[in-house]
């Protein structure tokens, strides 16, 4: 009996492996599990990827652009503060040797022109006149 069970055994295991494969004396089973093989076509792999090169190269080229305007906008910038950097040893020099350069007495009598509308229009709001506002300094 018991070699009839082992022999019932053996055969159903052998029918339900029939379509198993043996490699390297395992016995590999078909599932779901896995790798699948690759069943794209090869021509429209090869057009994806000459697609994503494109692409690839077109961000490139924007990047590039891109920083080569930055770097464009920073010379002009640097240009421009060495300019005013030079303006500016220039009205030094000019003040050692004791020179007020135009610029700065423009730039005085502004601030002062300004300072003095400043003041007018806070009396004005506080309602305050000059002979009142003079008694409180």
């Amino acid at each position: 009996i018991a070699t009839v069970a082992l022999l019932y055994r053996e055969l159903r295991g052998n029918i339900l492996c029939l379509s198993c494969q043996v490699v390297g004396g395992k016995v590999k089973k078909p599932g779901k599990r896995g790798r699948k093989p690759a069943k794209i076509d090869l021509k429209a792999k090869l057009e994806r990827s000459r697609q994503s090169a494109r692409e690839c190269r077109a961000r490139k080229k924007l990047r590039y652009q891109y920083l080569e305007e930055l770097v464009s906008s920073r010379e002009r910038a640097i240009c421009a503060l060495r300019e005013e950097l030079e303006m500016y040893k220039q009205w030094c020099m000019a003040m050692d040797q004791g020179k007020i350069p135009s610029e700065i007495k423009a730039l005085l009598t502004g601030e002062e022109q300004s300072k003095s509308q400043q003041n007018s229009s806070r009396h004005l709001k506080t309602g305050k006149t000059d002979a009142s506002s003079n008694s409180c300094e």
